[in-house]
């Protein structure tokens, strides 16, 4: 674990990794707007993250099976799907909790793991695989300091993530219940950022 007094540009120091990122209310991307993302990866290498409050209602999980040809159908469990982000949305992420992982599954940190192998949707569809898990499609990414510039000028909070706010399906209220867990009410959120 890294000490309390790591910088982000340090590239071993997973700096927000296992973190929720949280979009301030002027941020003026659509996409990401009220957007809260869960943090796989930030390092001084850039930033990967899977946005958790876009619910897809297209392709369902069982049409999505049956596109890769994965059995049974029905499956004996399903999860939900989201639009993970800008980056790559053709390309299928499950983020999950750590109690499964497979061949190239990356393990964020003692509770969560991102597997983008087919191998965890034949464990969920036969009954198996993780405990709790979404399929994102697509992700969120920065390149080297592009995350650390734009926290810099107050577009993103920090907080600490739980499996409610990772896996619920209350999408519409996620955004509030981050800053919630902040005790920050959004009415009061400034764009004007202050530094020392």
């Amino acid at each position: 674990m890294s000490s309390p007094s790591a910088k982000p540009s340090d590239p071993e120091t997973p700096y927000l990794t296992g973190q929720l990122l949280i979009a301030m209310p002027t941020l003026a991307d659509p996409r990401l707007s009220q957007g809260v993302i869960y943090m796989c990866a930030h390092t001084g290498d850039g930033a990967m993250g899977i946005l958790l409050n876009r619910p897809l209602a297209q392709p369902s999980f069982d049409d999505l099976l049956r596109q890769l040809q994965i059995e049974p159908l029905p499956p004996a469990r399903r999860i939900r799907l989201c639009v993970g982000g800008p980056v790559d949305n053709a390309r299928g992420f499950v983020l999950h909790t750590a109690d499964w992982t497979g061949e190239g599954s990356l393990v964020v940190d003692e509770r969560l793991a991102l597997t983008a192998s087919l191998d965890v949707l034949k464990a969920i569809a036969t009954g198996g695989g993780p405990r709790k898990g979404l399929l994102a499609l697509g992700y969120v990414g920065w390149g080297p300091r592009q995350l650390d510039d734009e926290i810099q000028r107050n577009a993103w909070l920090s907080g600490p993530a739980d499996e409610a706010l990772l896996f619920d399906t209350a999408h519409e209220t996620k955004w509030r219940r981050a800053l919630a867990k902040l005790r920050i009410d959004p009415a009061l959120l400034s764009g004007v950022a202050g530094h020392a």
